[in-house]
């Protein structure tokens, strides 16, 4: 009993040490990934959006594209997992190359591009000029909704094609309009969040939980009269990056209002989405999970990442350790050295193996900035709870 005893401490100590050298280096990698942000040079015109490994060549956009906000948040959420003061200086000085896109009513995307970023540096302090540009933008994003539609428009393009098109995607952009209601006491930013919520409960899901990806919308009557794809497989498919909106805009509206039913859905297409038959075992799913190309289809981390964060939210809500499970392991599997970019690397981004829009062939298993945001919100909201 004794010899067993002493062997089996040996082997769990072995264990603990092997995980713990891991660990070390998992943490020495992102480090040297963090380091990778600092070092890309501040250019007001040049956010950096995604990456190519084969050129090493970095797609850079202006503030108006819509992952603009993604890098600077990411450099405020660095410096809440680190505390290094590099990463908050470097983050208020590209914010304010973002602070235009507060006019910027071009597209739903004001929210993506201002609560990404003034947002997150709102988390690290109670700064009244941020809280000020989070309602100008507000502002901005409501005269893109529509009372008969009961929505905020998306997209302005194909107009010739589409009436008024709704995507999954806008659901993450209703968080601003909570916020906005909270800095400035007016209810009506929230009362729009609501409305559109709700019209998207309505018509985005399918009875297995899935969302569609478009709604078009008729104007005149306010019924829904398509439901469609653009950066998915197929109309009737499940494009991975969807669902995770849909889970995380859910979610977040239960947050600021405890609606039961937006908790509902929210734990619909969760549970879809972990369990689905063509889920791989690293729980990185394919880009769509229709594709008929599976098991060679590209995966997508930040569809992952996305869901990650989500779910860790969601189990607040439910304590349902199957949504805390699966935000486990995506950020063990994004922490190895199968997604983790190793430091030969670059440019400035932390994973690999994302993919942007496969039927454009745009940003197909590659960095992608969006999938390290979400990847790092994930880390500080587990580390949260």
């Amino acid at each position: 009993m004794f010899v067993f005893a002493m062997l089996s401490m040996a082997c769990k100590t072995t264990v603990n040490a092997q995980n713990h050298s891991k660990t070390q280096d998992v943490n020495a990698l992102l480090e040297k990934r963090y380091q990778s942000l600092l070092d890309y040079p501040i250019d007001s015109l040049g956010f950096p959006r995604s990456m190519s490994l084969k050129t090493g060549v970095v797609k850079k956009v202006p503030s108006k594209d819509w992952t603009s906000g993604f890098f600077v948040g990411n450099l405020w959420q660095i410096y809440q997992l680190t505390g290094d003061s590099r990463f908050k200086e470097r983050a208020a000085v590209w914010n304010a190359f973002m602070e235009k896109e507060k006019l910027n009513n071009h597209s739903h995307d004001v929210g993506f591009k201002i609560f990404c970023s003034f947002g997150k540096g709102l988390e690290v302090e109670n700064n009244p000029k941020y809280k000020a540009v989070v309602i100008k933008s507000a502002e901005t994003l409501i005269t893109r909704f529509n009372k008969k539609v009961g929505s905020i428009r998306s997209w302005d393009f194909n107009k010739d094609i589409w009436e008024f098109p709704v995507i999954i995607d806008n659901m993450m952009n209703l968080e601003l309009l909570f916020e906005a209601s909270k800095f400035s006491g007016d209810a009506k930013y929230k009362k729009i969040a609501i409305q559109h919520a709700n019209t998207t409960l309505k018509n985005h899901f399918r009875k297995d939980g899935s969302t569609y990806h478009v709604v078009v919308y008729d104007t005149i009557t306010g019924v829904a009269k398509n439901k469609i794809t653009f950066q998915g497989f197929k109309d009737d498919s499940s494009w991975a990056r969807g669902q995770s909106w849909a889970v995380y805009g859910f979610t977040m509206c239960y947050r600021y209002t405890k609606d039961a039913a937006y908790l509902k859905q929210a734990e619909a297409t969760a549970k879809y989405f972990i369990n689905h038959k063509n889920m791989p075992e690293d729980g990185i799913p394919y880009w769509d999970f229709n594709d008929t190309s599976i098991p060679n289809a590209p995966r997508d981390a930040s569809a992952a990442a996305v869901m990650a964060s989500a779910l860790v939210e969601l189990y607040k809500y439910t304590k349902d350790e199957m949504y805390l499970n699966y935000s486990n392991k995506v950020i063990h599997s994004l922490s190895s050295d199968k997604y983790l970019l190793n430091e030969t690397v670059k440019g400035p981004f932390i994973l690999d193996h994302s993919t942007g829009h496969l039927p454009k062939n745009d940003e197909i298993d590659e960095p992608i900035i969006y999938g390290d945001y979400y990847f790092l919100e994930a880390i500080i909201r587990k580390k949260a709870l």
